[in-house]
């Protein structure tokens, strides 16, 4: 068996020992400089000195450098090549001396068709950045070709084609001439858009589509009503394909079923005959006399299939604020075939549970505009605050290009609550409004972005209320990177209430200071004004701001240093505010950064307070 082996794998072992080894040569360059002696290195550098004869080598060297040298329009180039070994060389030394390089004599770019009207193709031909006089370059000419074919694509000019393109060199004049003609024919227009596998309303659908019938065919246009279509969660997947062939399916017949003949295996019967046609005599008659449109339409069908009804999400964490914590989510992306949907959250922690739910109905831009019922049930101890809360919120929201949100609402809220040892209940029904804008680069560990939110909130006796109130909270965050190693964090938040009846402000409504997203160094919500027992009362006004910066130790690793300082308290400004200081380490995991940190309190007994989230900053 053994000998066998040897034998039959004895030739193959013997080419192999035979074969010669890949020699890759290593290439000095003088006389130029810069990037004419780094293309001959580059052209040079995958020549394996091993594949050719010594003559053969030297006129390899002098082509590939020829072809370095021309692209920059240097095409007289005088080459001297030297190698250290005859024989068996392994360094190749090329003293260049260019030459006169050829220059533009003439450069001749034309548009032709509908394209000549079309600003886009304008600008690039204006854009190009070689001049008559100039010394030739062939990248531009390549790039300004593609770019012209790339728009041609994009902007619906299907029927487009280069009657001229050329590069006309002549090296004994050192000139070269330039031509590019681009005929780009008619631009086709945005034909019927059609839905299939839908199973929401097509108006609803139609209205996310950007462009009207007739409108001019843009790429980007595709793309964006593709993009619309995910942003609903309607759906499982999506395929928006133009279809340029909706004349010639016009005019096909159903495939034509197999005769008795054909559909028979007989030996010997001969050849079966052809297809038969898939034209009738009247549509070949009509087609020829069918002139073509004046505007070629381009269709466009969409395929989509629905997102599972219902999707659910469980969630563990852990943070020094509220200690274990779990998150049970099920949400309902579509309802009915109007597109509402319905989401429901259920948040467990030591201090507070909490469910709520939010239906939504879409309107025109169902990515914009829509009416939203909240409802909720909150369960409160923490602290010096024991809190049961029953909400229902009615609202429309609105997302504006700018990326900002409103909701104007309309909120009713019953509490039982006790604070600081003091118990009341209070129905309270109040409007409020809110903007909110989030924008961020890279969301699981943010390099730049800001996050903004301001509410403002009314409550009248006259409307059946517990209290009269004018409420106002604002918080506005930034991140923002230096280099690639520096990341910086700046947070600042304030708020205030306005009301005679402070004692039927329910704690949901006060400002309490103090923890892992507040003021480090203290507990969770251990900032306030004190009762003459030091219990917690809650703030009428709250001042909390943060400076962090954060340094890359390696890899994922991060270093970071902060001081906070707030408080709520009950008269604006307060003589001193809380103030805490860190250092803490971040780990960049899947989910988000995983942060710790050590803070010193300035005006607490503390020595230090440990905080520990996971997630990102917003």
């Amino acid at each position: 068996m053994e000998r066998h082996l040897v034998t039959r794998l004895g030739p193959a072992l013997l080419c192999l020992g035979m074969a010669p080894a890949a020699l890759a040569i290593d290439a000095r360059i003088e006389g130029v400089e810069e990037e004419l002696a780094d293309n001959v290195e580059v052209y040079l550098d995958e020549l394996d000195a091993g594949q050719y004869r010594p003559e053969r080598l030297e006129a390899e060297v002098r082509r590939l450098s020829q072809e370095a040298l021309r692209v920059y329009g240097y095409y007289s180039p005088q080459l001297r090549v030297r190698f250290d070994d005859a024989e068996a060389p392994t360094e190749v030394t090329v003293d260049i001396d260019p030459g006169a390089p050829v220059r533009i004599e003439r450069l001749a770019f034309r548009l032709e068709g509908e394209a000549a009207e079309d600003p886009p193709f304008r600008e690039a031909i204006e854009a190009y950045p070689q001049a008559e006089g100039d010394v030739l370059r062939h990248a531009p000419f390549d790039a300004l070709r593609r770019r012209l074919a790339s728009l041609a694509l994009e902007r619906g000019y299907f029927d487009w084609r280069f009657d001229e393109r050329r590069m006309e060199i002549r090296p004994w004049a050192n000139s070269a001439r330039l031509s590019l003609t681009l005929d780009s024919g008619v631009r086709h227009r945005f034909g019927e858009v059609s839905f299939s596998g839908e199973h929401i309303e097509a108006d609803r659908l139609q209205n996310l589509v950007p462009f009207g019938e007739g409108a001019p065919y843009l790429a980007s246009d595709v793309a964006t009503l593709n993009q619309r279509l995910g942003e609903t969660e309607w759906f499982g997947s999506v395929s928006v394909r133009p279809r340029l062939d909706a004349g010639i399916a016009r005019l096909a017949l159903p495939e034509a079923p197999l005769g008795v003949y054909r559909a028979l295996d007989v030996e010997g019967a001969g050849p079966l005959p052809g297809p038969a046609p898939r034209l009738s005599r009247e549509a070949l008659a009509a087609a020829g006399q069918v002139p073509a449109p004046a505007v070629p339409a381009v269709p466009i069908d969409v395929t989509v299939t629905p997102a599972d009804r219902h999707q659910f999400e469980v969630g563990v964490g852990y943070a020094t604020d509220v200690g274990p914590r779990a998150r049970f989510a099920w949400d309902q992306p579509w309802v009915n075939r109007y597109g509402h949907s319905l989401d429901h959250d259920l948040y467990i922690s030591g201090p507070e549970q909490q469910f709520t739910g939010t239906y939504n109905m879409p309107l025109e831009d169902p990515r914009r505009d829509s009416y939203q019922l909240q409802y909720g049930l909150r369960n409160k101890d923490s602290e010096d605050t024991r809190a049961l809360e029953a909400s229902v919120e009615f609202g429309r929201r609105w997302k504006f290009d700018n990326d900002w949100e409103q909701l104007i609402y309309l909120r009713s809220t019953f509490e039982d609550f006790t604070q600081a040892g003091v118990s009341n209940q209070v129905v309270l029904l109040y409007p409020g409004v809110r903007w909110t804008r989030t924008r961020s680069r890279n969301p699981t560990f943010p390099t730049w972005g800001d996050r903004q939110q301001l509410t403002l909130q009314y409550s009248s006796e006259m409307w059946g209320s517990s209290a009269e109130f004018l409420r106002l909270n604002g918080d506005s965050q930034w991140i923002r990177m230096l280099g690639d190693a520096n990341r910086f964090i700046g947070r600042v938040g304030v708020g205030a209430i306005a009301t005679d009846d402070f004692a039927d402000i329910p704690p949901s409504l006060r400002f309490f200071t103090g923890g892992d997203n507040s003021v480090r160094g203290y507990a969770y919500e251990s900032l306030s004004p004190e009762d003459e027992d030091g219990e917690l009362l809650g703030g009428e006004q709250r001042f909390v701001a943060s400076v962090e910066a954060q340094r890359r130790l390696t890899g994922k690793w991060w270093l970071a240093s902060f001081v906070d300082v707030g408080d709520a308290f009950t008269e604006w400004w307060p003589a001193e505010l809380n103030t805490g200081a860190g250092l803490g380490v971040r780990w960049i995991s899947p989910v988000g950064p995983i942060r710790l940190d050590i803070a010193h309190p300035f005006d607490a007994e503390d020595a230090f307070r440990i905080h520990f989230a996971i997630g990102p900053e917003f």
